[in-house]
């Protein structure tokens, strides 16, 4: 994986539970992403694709196993990953009582960036036009291209989606899809989890399908469906896990 922006390598990742149990939620998983490239975590809600990106991101320690950010070490160089990354989940919050540009510079400044970046960065995601909206009265699509535009202000070469597209409608999700292509034309690594088939097969170059916490087969759209000796991915999918089962 020397070539890898983003690796990991036999991840792992226990919850401990009442009465001496514990639930895996990640199972040596192991995968690399490389400059240039959208791939994608393809599972249901459950799979591990959230722990497994919460560990990359540095919010969740691994309980074994190793994870590399730019050849920085997830556990023992957490401040040097983050600089590298631009990270968005389901969760990510905004400002409200902010407008779009107060948000986007107050971002650019905490990652030490001059005021340009800011305005680099609004004009990426087609928001340079609305920099003095609040951001409360954006619409979904809008706050999550914001939610982009903030997480990627400083131009890092990983970016790190968990379920991006969650919520938006068909318009939504396709403008940001354009963000995220555009990205990775700009040799950006972008790791993409999604439980959308449909979107997977869009934007992903390589497609890890993820299941009960554990990778069972990765490549290409193409290939998977080659693997599994049917015509669509999903029916891929299926027959992948069940085959593993």
């Amino acid at each position: 994986m020397a070539d890898a922006v983003i690796a990991a390598t036999a991840l792992r990742r226990v919850w401990p539970l009442a009465q001496k149990q514990e639930v895996v939620a990640v199972d040596l998983v192991s995968f690399e992403v490389r400059a240039g490239e959208v791939f994608g975590l393809l599972g249901p809600n459950g799979a591990g694709k959230t722990t497994t990106i919460r560990m990359l991101a540095t919010l969740t320690v691994p309980t074994s196993g190793s994870a590399s950010v730019c050849g920085h070490d997830v556990a023992r160089e957490a401040d040097a990953v983050r600089r590298s990354i631009g990270y968005v989940s389901v969760s990510s919050g905004l400002p409200t009582l902010l407008t779009v540009g107060e948000t986007i510079r107050t971002f650019a400044a905490l990652q030490g960036d001059a005021p340009s970046a800011a305005v680099d960065a609004l004009a990426r995601f087609g928001l340079a036009d609305l920099g003095d909206r609040a951001v409360d009265a954006l619409s979904t699509g809008l706050r999550q291209r914001l939610r982009l535009a903030c997480a990627t202000v400083h131009d890092p070469p990983a970016w790190i989606l968990d379920e991006p597209t969650s919520g938006l409608d068909v318009m939504a999700a396709d403008e940001l899809l354009t963000a995220v292509r555009a990205a990775r034309d700009r040799g950006a690594a972008v790791l993409f989890s999604t439980h959308d088939m449909g979107i997977a097969e869009d934007i992903c170059d390589r497609i890890a399908i993820m299941h009960a916490g554990r990778i069972h087969a990765v490549g290409t759209a193409e290939a998977l469906k080659s693997l599994a000796g049917v015509p669509d991915l999903r029916r891929a999918f299926v027959a992948i896990v069940r085959g593993a089962g």
